[in-house]
Order: structure tokens, then C-alpha cells, then sequence
């Protein structure tokens, strides 16, 4: 499942088409799809892993789910959900959720709670956290009503960058780790950016996806963790269970 900074890079990769009018719309998403011919785009926006074409009344939400893919002025050998043409171009989407958003944007969204979007608050991040004292930290970092955008591999870099063991319970976490574990989930998302626009994300992995910690030269677990049963990589020595 892409994660909030790759959903970023699409909003840059289609920059071009705000302010165009999308000459045909196809595909097999079950909305009216015939509303947006000849309507003009009036931006794209993303709130963590949604991606938002913006209208004049309406917004079409795009979530790219496990499988999702997007093709820019080309197609793939597969059925389209959305495919939008526009005169100098077409975008299309596969095996994605596709949804109608009527009305005000802001009427749908905390944009606060976005990692990546410049009102994103952590203070706010802080007061929802301390609701949820009896859920593991693993999970928390994955709710995406507190961290929009943050999936599970920023999920594992950040709890092993700030050596916490994915399991602890939120409440038994000091404060001051707390604000670790904020601070670094925005700031791990937007080098996740970085290195995926230089196609070496996955040089700078620490733990997602590793065997042995770099820290202390130990194997690396790998569980399925918290009430999610994501993946998780940890290293039992130097990431605390608090």
C-alpha cells in the first residue's frame, strides 16, 4: 500500500492538469463517471494516502488500496477504474478506490493530522495519543486520523530510529519518547520523499525488511504485531518495552 509521501509524488507528477478540462472519462469505478467530462480540474490535493482531484462542487477521492497503480500519458494491460483524457494528456488509475466527495473539502478532512500537509499540528498528535493508553504503539502509529499518511514502513524506520519496541502500550511510553516518536514520523516521511524521488529508498531502510540490527549486530524480529498484525522489524536489545 503506497504511504503518504508516494501519494505526494503523484500530486507532483500530474501538476500539469490543474486548470485543464478533462475532454472523456472511462473506466469501470461505480460512480457517474460521464459528470466529469468537460469539467475543469481546479487541483489536486492529498490528505496521507488519499489522493484528491478537486472540482468546483465535488472532489473524486482516490485510495490506491494494496494494489493500486496510475499510469501518466500511457496505459497498462489491465482494466481502468478511472482513466480522465485531456487534451494534451490522459492519467489513468487501476485497481483503486474510487469515491465522490460532495461539497466542501474541509468538510471532510483534518488536515492537521497529516504528517506532510503544512497545518499538520503535533501537539494535536500528542492530546490523541494519550486517548488511547492501552494501545500498542505499533497500531497507534498507524491510525491515520492521528498520523495521515504514515504506513507500515515508516512505521517500523521511526520505532527503531527512536528505539521503542513496537509492542509497548502508549501510556507506559515516557513523554519525552512520545515526542520522539511524533517529531519522527514527520520527519522520516519527508526523507521517505526525498529518497523516493532518488529511487533509493530502500538503501536507507534500518529495520523495514532487514535481518540484523545495525546497532547492536543481532538478528532482527520479525512478528506480525498489535491489533492490525502488520509487519513489524525490531530489535529486542536496543528498542525498549516500556
Amino acid at each position: 500500500m503506497p504511504e503518504g509521501p508516494s501519494i505526494v509524488i503523484l500530486k507532483e507528477q500530474v501538476a500539469s492538469f490543474t486548470g485543464k478540462k478533462i475532454i472523456s472519462a472511462t473506466g469501470n469505478a461505480k460512480i457517474d463517471i460521464q459528470r466529469l467530462e468537460n469539467k475543469k480540474i481546479l487541483a489536486f490535493k492529498t490528505w496521507g494516502k488519499h489522493f484528491l482531484i478537486c472540482f468546483d462542487t465535488f472532489t473524486i477521492r482516490i485510495h490506491l488500496l494494496l494494489f493500486g497503480t496510475y499510469r501518466i500519458n500511457e496505459k497498462k494491460d489491465a482494466l481502468i477504474r478511472l482513466g480522465l483524457t485531456f487534451k494534451d494528456g490522459e492519467i489513468n488509475f487501476y485497481t483503486c478506490s474510487v469515491k465522490i466527495l460532495e461539497g466542501k473539502l474541509n468538510d471532510y478532512y483534518d488536515w492537521s493530522a497529516d504528517v506532510m500537509n503544512d497545518h499538520w499540528d503535533p501537539e494535536k498528535a500528542k492530546v490523541k495519543l494519550k486517548e488511547f493508553p492501552d494501545k500498542m504503539i505499533c497500531d497507534i502509529l498507524l491510525e491515520q486520523d492521528i498520523f495521515s499518511g504514515v504506513g507500515n514502513i515508516i512505521k517500523n524506520e521511526v520505532l527503531y530510529r527512536v528505539r521503542v519496541h513496537p509492542e509497548t502500550l502508549t501510556g507506559n511510553i515516557p513523554l519525552s519518547k512520545i515526542d520522539e516518536i511524533i517529531a519522527e514520523a514527520q520527519n522520516y516521511s519527508f526523507e521517505f520523499l526525498d529518497w523516493k524521488k532518488k529511487n533509493v529508498l530502500k538503501k536507507h531502510w534500518l529495520a523495514h525488511g532487514k535481518k540484523t540490527c545495525l546497532r547492536c549486530n543481532l538478528p532482527l524480529i520479525k512478528e506480525y504485531t498489535g491489533f492490525k498484525k502488520r509487519r513489524s522489524f525490531f530489535c529486542e536489545n536496543c528498542q525498549i518495552h516500556y
